[in-house]
């Protein structure tokens, strides 16, 4: 008996810190609703757990079963936001080549590309802004890497997008979806 209870513990304190996990990516991401309706499902399933592990305190061993059960459902939950790659990355790239074939590779594999002259101590450089959707993001750095290799890279998350090659971009994904 004292098995299936640990193993309800883990599981429960387990789903509970996925949740949690995937809806504070959710907020951080702007998905508002999506988060909303997790946290409904990730409160129930908290107080469901803590109850258990609060009656049951003269047994140490589902403290820490519960603790356990947080510390995997991190790390899953964060596996899990990789896996489904929401939103996007802003890709800042430097080349010290001014007449680097990078911009052209990039534009050749579907992604938008602002390009622009930049100057650092040693001198002239090519610097690329590249915004892609994170499901794209592995892809973009093996081409950077491949294409050029001493590139410095800076990758950070844009909080708002509008205009640009991604309206056009998602209107004709739009249009395709419709036929």
């Amino acid at each position: 008996m004292q098995i299936k209870m640990l193993v309800l513990i883990f599981v429960i304190n387990f789903a509970y810190i996925t949740l949690n996990t995937l809806r504070f990516l959710l907020v951080m991401r702007g998905y508002r609703y999506f988060a909303a309706i997790t946290s409904v499902v990730e409160i129930t399933i908290y107080v469901l757990g803590l109850s258990l592990v609060l009656n049951r305190l003269d047994k140490p061993i589902n403290l820490v079963v519960y603790a356990l059960g947080y510390g995997v459902g991190v790390y899953v939950g964060m596996v899990l936001e990789d896996k489904m790659a929401l939103g996007y990355t802003m890709i800042s790239v430097i080349l010290p080549d001014p007449k680097s074939t990078l911009p052209g590779v990039l534009r050749s594999n579907g992604f938008g590309v602002t390009q622009h002259v930049a100057y650092g101590l040693e001198g002239e450089r090519l610097e690329l802004e590249i915004l892609a959707p994170r499901k794209n993001e592995r892809h973009l750095y093996d081409l950077i890497k491949t294409e050029a290799p001493n590139a410095f890279v800076i990758a950070y998350e844009p909080r708002y997008i509008s205009g640009g090659f991604w309206i056009k971009h998602v209107k004709r994904r739009n249009a395709r979806r419709k036929k």
